[in-house]
């Protein structure tokens, strides 16, 4: 089933999820780099990816959003005593996933580096423009906003799934 239903995603929005989870979770470990200044595997093996996976993730929320748009009539059922909340959680997670490639590029350009995923220049080196590199700034304080989400998200996953026993975990396995 590639569409999602009201008893669970289907799987094109489970692979957009597990996909993005791991990207994501690559991504974060650029917090190790403020440890020994990189001085470490984390540092010199994940770390230099960084820009590259957050174009692919800067790709893979567009697809995932424009795939939740499609999908929004047939998601599944929400528990009508936490809708609100959920929504609400489901909305800073897109934010932050938004926002994060989107700073990150600003930065990338603000400061004059271009960008250059893969290898390949989109933007050519230049000079520092303020303004972008002033937005860009935020790239720091949402990620890890965008990490205390990612934390509570896993922590309610599993408080459905060890202590409620709902089967709300089983709609994304």
């Amino acid at each position: 089933m590639t569409n999602d239903s009201k008893q669970r995603y289907g799987s094109i929005s489970r692979i957009f999820h597990w996909l993005m989870a791991i990207l994501l979770a690559w991504q974060l470990l650029k917090i190790f780099d403020r440890i020994d200044d990189g001085e470490h595997w984390v540092g010199e093996t994940l770390v230099p990816w960084h820009v590259s996976i957050g174009s692919v993730l800067a790709v893979l929320i567009i697809l995932r959003v424009l795939w939740a748009i499609k999908q929004w009539g047939n998601r599944p059922e929400q528990d009508p005593a936490t809708v609100v909340l959920v929504r609400l959680g489901h909305g800073l997670l897109y934010a932050g996933m938004i926002l994060m490639p989107l700073t990150g590029i600003l930065t990338m350009i603000g400061k004059g580096y271009g960008l250059a995923p893969f290898g390949v220049r989109l933007v050519a080196k230049g000079e520092e423009i303020p303004w972008m590199a002033g937005l860009g700034s935020l790239h720091s304080p949402i990620a890890w906003i965008l990490l205390v989400l990612i934390l509570g998200h896993i922590c309610i996953a599993l408080y459905h799934a060890l202590i409620k026993k709902d089967g709300i975990l089983q709609r994304m396995l």
